[in-house]
């Protein structure tokens, strides 16, 4: 499914449709995470996942069917992304946002928690090999849209650095004029 995704959307830029897979590699990174939020008297103050942008090429969640709790912040504002009964959410990572040096965007998300009922999501997340190098599709830089982001190797790794340094990875790895 990953595959299919990520031919479809270089396809949509007009790139070789094997633009943005070849650069996960013959055996990218699949993780899945079981997310478990319990019931909270006081969802004002907790979050069940703090605001952030998700280190993947993709992700797929499977939301609960039942629960709401997905946001995703746009110009300033918290949106809920509507439960879909059997319905597959597809988020774009920050590997993406790289890869297409900033068409896709990663958007910053976060998870609330609910006062009276708990709710359960699976997440798949889809990461390039950790010795394959990222970078943006040569093809999508040019005059018009110079380079935004440098080459990366290992990028969950470098993720995982700058956030232990409370840096966001994507604007370290940015490009700066």
């Amino acid at each position: 499914m990953m595959d299919l995704l990520f031919k479809a959307m270089a396809i949509s830029l007009n790139l070789e449709e094997n633009s943005f897979s070849d650069q996960f590699g013959d055996n990218p990174v699949i993780q899945v995470r079981f997310n478990f939020y319990p019931p909270c008297s006081r969802p004002d103050k907790v979050l069940g996942v703090k605001p952030h942008s998700d280190r993947s090429g993709l992700t797929v969640l499977l939301q609960d069917e039942e629960v709401e709790g997905l946001q995703i912040i746009k110009d300033e504002t918290w949106i809920t992304v509507p439960v879909i009964p059997h319905a597959l959410v597809v988020n774009l990572g920050d590997q993406m946002q790289i890869m297409s040096n900033g068409i896709f965007k990663s958007p910053v998300h976060r998870v609330l928690t609910n006062t009276n009922k708990l709710r359960i999501s699976v997440a798949m997340f889809n990461e390039a090999e950790p010795e394959k190098e990222i970078g943006p599709v040569e093809d999508l830089i040019d005059d018009k849209r110079p380079r935004l982001y440098k080459n990366v190797k290992n990028y969950a790794s470098f993720n995982y650095d700058c956030f232990q340094k409370g840096k966001a990875a994507l604007q370290e790895v940015k490009l700066h004029a």
